[in-house]
Parts: C-alpha cells; sequence; structure tokens
C-alpha cells in the first residue's frame, strides 16, 4: 500500500515538473510570437500597406483570434490546460452588444478571443507600457480605459457598425473563493450606448493565472476552463430608471449572476 501510494506521488511531481516545463515554453512562444511576429512584423505589414483603418482593424481582429486558437490548441496539447466551451452557437446571433465576462485567469481574453475573430476589447491603458502587446493594442483598435473622453464614442462606432465589445467588469482578475464585485463602467456603457449584453461565465479548476498568483505556481492537476455562454440581458428593462439608478441594478444584475454561477459550479 505504501509503495502504490509512493508510486502515485511520484507519478503527480512528474506530471507537475513537466507542465512547468510546458508552461515555460507556453509564456516564451505567446511572447515571442507576440512580439515578434505579430506586432513587429506582420501587424507592421499592415500598418503600411493597409491605409483604410477599418480594414486593418478588421484583418487584424481576425489575426490575433487566429493566433490564440493555435496557441490554445499548443498548451493543451502539451498537456498543460484543458478548455471546454458551451452554448457557443449562442456568439454567432450576437451583434451591437457588449459581451461581459468574469476574469478569473490572465488567459480568459485568450480563450474568448479565440472564438470571436472580430470582437472589440476594453483594455488597461497601462498594458501600452508592454512591449509584447502594445502594438497589438494599437493595430486592433482595441479601447482604451485610461482615454475616458474617448471611450463612449468609439463603443458607440463600434456597436452602430454592428461590433462586439469584450468586456471584464470586474476591471482585474478575480480572486478565488471571493465574492465577485464588479465597477460600473460595463453598465454605463451599455446604458449610454442602448446596448444588450451577452453575459459569459468562465470558471477554472484548478484556478490558474488568478491575481497575483506567480506563473510558475503550479496547480497540483492540470487546470480545465468552463466556459459558458449565457442569457442576454435587455438593456430596455432599465429603461424605466434614471442611467444612476439604471447602472447600479444593473451591475447589481450581473453581480449576482456572475456570483450565483461561481456558487453553483
Amino acid at each position: 500500500m505504501d509503495d502504490e501510494r509512493e508510486v502515485i506521488k511520484q507519478r503527480r511531481q512528474i506530471n507537475i515538473f513537466w507542465r512547468l516545463i510546458a508552461t515555460t515554453f507556453g509564456f516564451i512562444l505567446f511572447g515571442s510570437y507576440g512580439l515578434f511576429i505579430l506586432s513587429l512584423l506582420w501587424f507592421t505589414l499592415l500598418r503600411l500597406f493597409v491605409w483604410n483603418e477599418a480594414q486593418r482593424i478588421a484583418i487584424a481582429q481576425k489575426s490575433i483570434s487566429f493566433s490564440f486558437k493555435i496557441f490554445l490548441w499548443i498548451v493543451k496539447s502539451l498537456g498543460i490546460i484543458d478548455y471546454q466551451f458551451y452554448g457557443l452557437e449562442k456568439l454567432k446571433q450576437d451583434k451591437k452588444c457588449l459581451i461581459v465576462a468574469n476574469h478569473p485567469s490572465l488567459l480568459d481574453v485568450v480563450l474568448l478571443a479565440s472564438v470571436m475573430p472580430r470582437c472589440d476589447c476594453l483594455v488597461k491603458g497601462a498594458l501600452l507600457q508592454n512591449i509584447f502587446i502594445s502594438g497589438i493594442i494599437k493595430t486592433a483598435g482595441y479601447i482604451l480605459n485610461q482615454e475616458s473622453e474617448k471611450i463612449l464614442p468609439q463603443c458607440q462606432q463600434i456597436l452602430a457598425n454592428g461590433g462586439r465589445i469584450l468586456i471584464f467588469p470586474e476591471g482585474t482578475r478575480s480572486v478565488p473563493n471571493e465574492p465577485i464585485k464588479l465597477q460600473r463602467g460595463a453598465a454605463n456603457i451599455a446604458l449610454r450606448c442602448h446596448a444588450d449584453l451577452r453575459v459569459i461565465h468562465i470558471q477554472c479548476n484548478p484556478p490558474l493565472l488568478f491575481k497575483k498568483q506567480k506563473w510558475y505556481r503550479i496547480p497540483y492537476k492540470k487546470p480545465c476552463f468552463t466556459i459558458t455562454i449565457g442569457e442576454k440581458i435587455a438593456i430596455n428593462d432599465f429603461s424605466e430608471f434614471s442611467t444612476t439608478i439604471a447602472a447600479r441594478k444593473l451591475t447589481q444584475r450581473l453581480t449576482s449572476i456572475f456570483n450565483e454561477k461561481s456558487e453553483i459550479i
């Protein structure tokens, strides 16, 4: 019995060590590909030869989606993570709406963008300081949250053209086993742009790359992401209230949905 337990323990240690090596490779691949191939090569060529901004952004976003799809296939094949989407067909129907999701991991945007070839994102302005992804953000036309005076006009233009905007209402990655707390930014954008909201819940078990976790802290077993495309919230349900009250009620509803989903799973 003791020998059997020792064998199981050794296998777990070998598995963890392998996933640490594979994760290191994954980060190197992600960084080098993002910096050299996308930012310095492909997107530079786009800026030089595709002068039409709308066309350039469309090509850039589709390139990002395809690249993320390949990256996820690699890390899944290496046994670093596993993932499963539910209700994916709903996203194909969505236009002129906000895509709102909880944010348990650094890989959330990679997972969602991989299945949405055309989708704008609201991103932190501080990411422009990151040499690996600053060029990607600029060429893809993503919306910067630090440019407050530009956010609403940009969102209105994107939605008017039938686009979708991905927003993580928490504003930062969440902490495992703690209640989800949302900011009102997503609700305010939805109300002022009169846009419905598609809710997506992301679960990662065991947690991986959550807030303040070091990338080399490998979980005891392979993490599995479960991405559930949920209900669509009609913005007309909040039209009877003032913008301030409606934003509060909409944020409360989103918070309730995300926390209930977390408890169920």
